[in-house]
């Protein structure tokens, strides 16, 4: 088996390469880093056949969404569908990676049957990559999983992100967040790949849909308590209590989907997770 990964430079495409490598299966490399636009045809249409395109590539850091949308559409969106068209040329599997698109959640857990309500540029982005990825399969007959992940933390994460800004922060000895009462599920890195490595040894043709997240939310207060505790020393955590426009109050995924199918649920916890995850930093 041959597994084509776009953004494979990327926090989660670094991950499945070691994970896929761990498992003896081929990679080809797709990434801006190593010259390869996926926005321009003529620059990978001459990519090797695979069986499995999984989908990285792409800007995702919300704020940018709002300072540039005509940029963010462009490379989400024509780099969805090139990808999507090197998939129907090589009667492949395409693995496409969407995000949190419920918005604020008529109900919780969240299963994947939930109203898609896009609360930012980066996530209506999303939904159209979902609907071209439908209509691939509608029209060509290609093989497309969605993968829904909620909150990812793991080793590799930029630094904008809550928990690496958290555990950055920790380091220096003093950590001060905005507010600390939302709630997000997070999934640990590690459980996500031994899910994507699931979702790509799939043995049906289909189009479906898959959340990944823990099943379980917990407020930024315990987070950040969690990761001070796993350090030595005694570090202060301080509010300002300052709320964000908008704030999604609570994120719960439901997984019984992916229980089901793929016969995986997560094995690490909050704060297992957390702890291999700083291991891994101060070793």
């Amino acid at each position: 088996m041959t597994v084509a990964i776009t953004g494979s430079e990327g926090f989660i495409g670094t991950h499945l390469q070691k994970k896929l490598a761990s498992e003896s299966v081929d990679v080809i490399r797709i990434d801006f880093k190593l010259g390869y636009d996926l926005c321009n045809w003529d620059a990978v249409k001459s990519i090797p056949k695979f069986d499995v395109l999984v989908h990285f590539a792409g800007k995702s850091y919300v704020p940018d969404s709002y300072k540039d949308p005509r940029q963010f559409y462009e490379v989400n969106i024509q780099g969805t569908l090139n990808a999507l068209e090197l998939c129907r040329m090589h009667s492949a599997r395409m693995v496409f990676t969407s995000s949190y698109v419920y918005g604020q959640p008529d109900y919780l857990p969240i299963d994947e049957k939930h109203p898609l309500k896009p609360f930012n540029p980066y996530a209506q982005s999303k939904i159209i990559g979902e609907q071209l990825c439908e209509s691939y399969h509608r029209d060509f007959n290609t093989d497309v999983v969605v993968v829904r992940p909620f909150n990812i933390f793991g080793h590799g994460q930029r630094e904008d992100f809550l928990i690496p800004k958290i555990i950055n922060q920790a380091l220096s000895g003093k950590v001060e967040l905005f507010d600390p009462k939302p709630r997000r599920d997070f999934i640990y890195i590690n459980d996500v790949m031994d899910a994507y490595y699931k979702i790509i040894k799939l043995d049906k043709n289909t189009f479906d849909v898959i959340n990944l997240g823990s099943g379980v939310s917990y407020p930024v207060e315990e987070i950040a308590n969690t990761i001070v505790n796993l350090f030595p020393d005694k570090i202060s955590i301080s509010y300002n209590n300052e709320q964000r426009a908008n704030e999604v109050k609570d994120t719960i995924a439901d997984i019984s989907h992916a229980k089901n199918l793929l016969n995986w649920e997560p094995k690490y916890n909050l704060r297992s997770g957390l702890a291999d995850y700083i291991k891994k930093i101060l070793s």
